[in-house]
């Protein structure tokens, strides 16, 4: 059995970044505050990324920051600055598509690895071994290769160089991310990291001789989302990705929540640990990581280009929304000694509610939320306002790091 593969998970936030590491990453990706492809998320200041990596570090998960976009000749000095920061906080590796900025971080960053990015069109196992030549040390598969050409790949490389791959989360309409409809429509680059997602917009056609005349583009009769790509889900082919010689699944998620982070790194987490102790035990547990994972946001599941080229069942056609089941409500920050969690409140419940512990170890304690109190000690029926300091006496003690959610109603 070849070894196992590293889980690793987008963080947004220091708080994304911390649950991700409680959750079971062995490694988590992250963007400073320039040069990533996420520039609408939250993103790290140089001291959260400092403080991220200590929390990392300290817990033996790695951290990598991201600095692939297609960069411009007005970004070349700004990004000279910005690797002379990172080389002072120590990162495990830097992410990285363009050439340009691939010397800048070897010239000022030698002893930081990098990682060469899907952005860069990694298709062919001579894009690999030119990537090695240069001093990478992992090269990020293009979502367009099959798990057979991934093996391919891995059988013509040495077994130093590693391979990443994408095995859950969003999927662009673009070669390997790299997108121009956010560019024409609004001026905003997705290969600069400000992508406005056009491709989970509705559209329609007008004839050119009637202009202003809508006509709805329908697939089938059931709607105009002609773009809008089911999510990757791969927790059922764990055994696959390990076989083609995948060394690290990647998640895909850097503007995601902190309940999405915990549910779908706690689900791959186990499915990788249960088949390294027993293929039985993964295929047994099969039906708890699919209504786990179910348990996060998505766009119903596709398993992309790993089996062959999608077709028309990997687009959703009637809608952009996402599938939501539950609703964050916060991580525990301590518990007092008096037994009550300390929390800063993501949304709206109540005293009296009953609400879900989700535990690190797999674990979901349904408890009742008994007294609600505020920073100063006086109880409230509700937790209305966003970020509110809380103090929950729960039915039964919830511990540090543990995630509180709630499940949405049934509509």
């Amino acid at each position: 059995m070849r070894k196992k593969p590293e889980l690793l998970i987008p963080a947004s936030s220091l708080e994304v970044l911390k649950t991700a590491v409680i959750f079971g990453a062995d490694a988590v990706y992250i963007g400073g505050e320039a040069f990533g492809l996420r520039a609408k998320a939250k993103n790290f200041s140089i001291e959260e990324m400092a403080e991220g990596i200590r929390f990392a570090h300290d817990r033996h998960v790695r951290v990598y920051v991201t600095a692939n976009i297609l960069a411009h000749n007005e970004d070349l000095e700004e990004a000279k600055t910005y690797f002379e920061q990172l080389r002072q906080i120590e990162p495990d590796a830097l992410i990285i598509s363009d050439p340009g900025m691939f010397m800048l971080a070897r010239e000022i960053c030698p002893k930081i690895e990098i990682h060469i990015s899907t952005q860069a069109n990694n298709t062919n196992y001579g894009t690999y071994l030119f990537w090695k030549k240069q001093g990478a040390k992992r090269v990020v598969c293009a979502r367009e290769l099959s798990l057979k050409e991934i093996k391919g790949i891995r059988s013509k490389i040495p077994d130093d160089l590693e391979i990443e791959s994408f095995v859950h989360g969003a999927m662009c309409i673009s070669y390997s991310g790299r997108c121009l409809l956010s560019n024409y429509f609004t001026g905003r680059d997705a290969n600069q990291g400000a992508c406005t997602h056009p491709c989970r917009w509705k559209y329609a056609v007008v004839e050119e001789t009637r202009p202003g005349e809508y006509l709805p583009v329908y697939e089938n009769e059931r709607g105009t989302y002609l773009f809008n790509s089911k999510d990757l889900c791969m927790i059922e082919y764990i055994p696959e990705l390990i076989d083609a010689g995948i060394d690290s699944l990647k998640i895909e998620g850097r503007m995601k929540t902190a309940l999405y982070v915990a549910v779908v790194a706690r689900t791959y987490r186990k499915a990788i640990d249960d088949y390294f102790c027993s293929e039985e035990l993964y295929r047994t547990r099969m039906d708890w990581y699919r209504a786990e994972i179910a348990k996060c946001t998505y766009r119903q599941f596709t398993t992309g280009f790993y089996f062959g080229k999608p077709d028309e069942n990997t687009q959703i056609y009637d809608a952009s929304t996402y599938v939501n089941e539950y609703k964050y409500l916060g991580i525990v920050e301590e518990v007092d000694r008096r037994g009550f969690a300390r929390i800063s409140q993501r949304n709206k419940f109540c005293q009296g509610d009953e609400i879900e512990i989700m535990k690190p170890d797999g674990r979901d304690v349904t408890v009742t939320v008994s007294h609600l109190y505020d920073e100063k000690g006086t109880e409230t029926d509700s937790a209305p306002h966003p970020k509110q300091i809380l103090y929950l006496d729960l039915t039964e003690r919830a511990e540090k790091f543990d995630l509180l959610r709630v499940k949405l109603i049934d509509r």
